[in-house]
């Protein structure tokens, strides 16, 4: 662990200390699934796949985290929260609003699909959709903060959420260990900056995105954050322009492997998941196995690999 990394790692555990009395009612420890990468159908000599079940959190995903920590973390004006988002952060925001009594306005774009716009409405969300991508909602979500001063919740750019997501980390350690290696799927970069804050260089996190929404990749490349294309089939996820301003930062001190890869070795990887393993979840929880099954990452022999399965907020026709 660097030492630019201490402040984050006791952030995580301030996150942890707010959340713990909502553990039950709003937030799951969910499972650590332990494997044989044969039982994945991976011809991986040794390799112990550990799946971090948290497409079963009470939300739908780790967004649960970070909203609830950025919630608890501030005073909430009468006019409530407001966030933009592809659908999961939105969820999440609008779940812990209402499991603390507030009101909650969500802006989505208009490659988010029904399924998730139906749940904001049942966890009883003033539901917005503008434009058609993520960075359209987010612009009308801050004039709308502006006009009504209501609490903004990022979907990944937010102290609160970074450290919250990383509170999945700690749980991981908690419940099974260190892995060797974390592989984690990237948008705006929060659920990765918080596992990068909470496991440093202590285990490898492996950055994965698709080819069509590539922020971290090409940031990369780039030396700094810059825009990138928008598209593809995890887009109302995985959905963000550029990376977040935290999660390069920490990304920096502890991210050293980053790939891509292709719409349809994540459509298998969902589709085996459901068939094989009866798990429903979205395109951007498949990423780690994608990596896996397609061969764009591998472990050595008797490694250790955590598959962070990151959401399950999907329209089940899609998994047909």
């Amino acid at each position: 662990m660097t030492a630019a990394l201490a402040p984050w790692r006791e952030a995580v555990e301030s996150a942890a200390r707010r959340l713990a009395p909502h553990t039950g009612p709003f937030l799951r420890q969910t499972p650590l699934w332990k494997l044989p990468a044969t039982q994945l159908g991976l011809d991986l000599d040794g390799v112990e796949c550990w799946l971090k079940l948290e497409h079963l959190q009470v939300s739908g995903s780790f967004k649960a985290r970070g909203m609830m920590n950025r919630l608890l973390a501030h005073p909430i004006p009468e006019s409530g929260v407001v966030v933009a988002s592809g659908g999961n952060a939105g969820i999440a925001t609008a779940a812990a609003a209402r499991a603390l009594g507030v009101r909650c306005e969500v802006y989505l774009p208009g490659v988010s699909p029904e399924a998730k716009r139906a749940k904001l409405r049942a966890l009883g969300a003033d539901v917005r959709v503008v434009g058609e991508l993520y960075v359209d909602a987010l612009n009308a979500c801050l004039e709308r903060q502006r006009e009504t001063g209501a609490l903004l919740t990022h979907a990944y750019d937010q102290p609160e959420v970074v450290a919250g997501a990383g509170t999945l980390g700690r749980e991981i350690e908690a419940q099974g260990g260190l892995p060797d290696h974390v592989l984690v799927s990237v948008g705006g970069g929060g659920l990765i900056g918080g596992l990068a804050a909470w496991f440093g260089t202590r285990s490898n996190v492996v950055a994965l995105e698709p080819e069509a929404a590539p922020t971290l990749f090409r940031a990369r490349e780039a030396g700094a954050p810059v825009d990138v294309p928008v598209g593809g089939i995890a887009a109302d996820s995985l959905g963000a322009r550029r990376i977040g301003e935290l999660a390069w930062e920490v990304t920096q001190l502890a991210v050293r492997e980053a790939r891509l890869l292709g719409d349809d070795a994540i459509r298998r990887a969902q589709q085996w998941l459901w068939s094989q393993m009866r798990l429903a979840v979205e395109p951007a929880a498949a990423l780690p196995l994608a990596a896996l099954q397609s061969g764009a990452w591998r472990p050595a022999a008797g490694q250790k690999v955590c598959l962070v399965i990151c959401g399950a907020n999907v329209d089940a026709a899609m998994l047909a």
